[in-house]
């Protein structure tokens, strides 16, 4: 599509609507409470401007920013008050609009208060796209929304031109770190160093600091240990047009994630609560449900107890719908006309490296695609291909990186937790320490142990069995291991 028609497209948009608001829940880990949402916005599913940055970029283009973000902030209100969501409404506004001579002074507070909200329960979130020349007239422009009960955040920090400054020129309530600092944060210790030194600047200027981006268990543990309270990002919850109301299934596994991470444990921690469908619904409907939600990538198909029988994944929907006159002739077909029956539907208690062997192990199954996640053969949610993927990739590295360098067993780090967690826990365990003498020869004039680890794994096994049956004991460990099936050697 050429500029002129986007800025075509564009002023479509802007005369009749077509704007989709989206809202992603940031959450309070001390609390176990939603802090509020923050309205992403996105244009017509069926065209070139869905993405929100070829959206604004356009409007940018044409001079038009300014009646965009007004439209999106008029949506958000609105859907935010219609859906009776709890908490603060933060909603995305860049500097460059309030500086532009044809903004309206009070347009915002009318909007908010036409849709039944509270300015205090709204968050004026700056997003930097272009380099702020005149500061001084920004900090007005945010003095006056202050003034009618507003809060400031500053998005991104860290990303944007002049980030930095700004946080110092405004005094931001609420400062959100770009998740590039937070992808990988559990195995960088640079970022680990950037969010440590906001958290101290945040504690002097009396801001609230937000993580966004979060997308692994291992990635909340750190910031949690940090001191980081407030989170965004996937893990949490995906942006959604209707979000869920409760998220105390989330607490529950945030308080979990380092134990699932360390034990390979159930897929709590990765479910997805996405609405499923009705063998019998019509296809209509389905793609309806499929153009309200952007973020939706799958939908499982139940029979009359609820127990999966098929799935929906956008892109076949989209290519089946391709077809000359396919819209018109099959939107009021049952949707298990076109649904799939080829599958991976896995029990939520499964490990998830029973889930990877599965995966891997379907030629079909591509990694985009989501797979169904059942409890009693019930339908539960859905779960991510590429978030399994992740996770075990993440574990694998986090094993290697504390296992013994001539055993390859695990080394002292996983054992002193594995202790730390019987311990708090108060459970009853057997240890069982392992002392090799005159070690390192041994393993330079016999190659490495590993190549004898069948051999010394009996060696400890028996061991264990012969305490077990003294001690009337069954020692177990969350770790990824059993505690009593490790050794440890300081090469003596």
């Amino acid at each position: 599509m050429t500029v002129t028609e986007q800025l075509s497209r564009l002023d479509h948009i802007l005369a009749h609507g077509g704007i989709n608001t989206l809202f992603q829940p940031i959450v309070s880990l001390s609390e176990r409470r939603v802090l509020g949402y923050e309205a992403l916005s996105r244009g017509p599913s069926n065209s070139s401007l869905h993405s929100p940055v070829t959206l604004f970029a356009a409007a940018r283009h044409g001079g038009r920013l300014n009646d965009l973000e007004m439209v999106c902030r008029r949506s958000a209100c609105r859907q935010f008050s219609h859906s009776a969501l709890q908490g603060k409404l933060f909603l995305n506004i860049t500097p460059e609009s309030l500086l532009d001579p044809s903004h309206k002074p009070g347009r915002t507070l009318e909007l908010v208060s036409d849709a039944g909200l509270d300015p205090a329960d709204v968050v004026i979130e700056l997003t930097e796209q272009t380099p702020t020349e005149d500061f001084a007239l920004l900090d007005n422009a945010l003095h006056h929304y202050r003034a009618m009960g507003f809060s400031i955040a500053l998005d991104d920090l860290g990303a944007g031109y002049s980030s930095l400054r700004l946080w110092s020129e405004l005094r931001p309530d609420y400062v959100k770190i770009d998740r590039y600092f937070i992808d990988g944060i559990h195995q960088d210790a640079i970022k680990r160093e950037f969010v440590d030194s906001i958290l101290k600047i945040a504690r002097a200027s009396r801001a609230e600091v937000i993580a966004e981006g979060i997308e692994l268990p291992q990635e909340l543990q750190v910031l949690t240990e940090m001191g980081v309270d407030l989170v965004q990002g996937y893990l949490i919850g995906r942006p959604q047009e209707r979000p869920p109301a409760d998220l105390s299934g989330f607490f529950t596994r945030s308080e979990q994630a380092q134990t699932l991470a360390d034990e390979g444990g159930d897929l709590g921690a990765l479910l997805l609560v996405q609405p499923a469908v009705n063998a019998d619904r019509p296809i209509g409907e389905v793609l309806e449900t499929f153009r309200l939600q952007a973020s939706l990538n799958s939908i499982a198909v139940l029979d009359a107890e609820e127990r999966p029988v098929g799935i929906i994944h956008r892109h076949l929907l989209s290519e089946a719908l391709l077809k000359p006159y396919a819209t018109d002739l099959l939107a009021r077909k049952p949707i298990s006309r076109l649904m799939s029956e080829d599958y991976l539907a896995v029990e939520i208690s499964h490990s998830l490296q029973q889930v990877s062997r599965l995966l891997t192990s379907r030629a079909r199954q591509r990694i985009e695609e989501d797979f169904i996640v059942t409890e009693n053969g019930r339908y539960r949610g859905l779960g991510r291909v590429i978030d399994v993927l992740k996770l075990i990739t993440e574990m694998k590295i986090q094993q290697a990186r504390h296992a013994n360098p001539l055993t390859l067993l695990p080394g002292n780090v996983p054992i002193r937790q594995c202790l730390a967690r019987v311990l708090e826990q108060g459970r009853q365990a057997a240890v069982c320490y392992v002392d090799i003498d005159h070690f390192k020869p041994f393993n330079e004039l016999n190659g490495s142990i590993c190549e004898n680890n069948e051999q010394l794994g009996e060696l400890i096994a028996t061991i264990v069995t012969t305490i077990e049956e003294n001690f009337e004991l069954t020692p177990k460990c969350a770790g990824p291991e059993r505690l009593d099936q490790r050794t440890h050697s300081d090469n003596r």
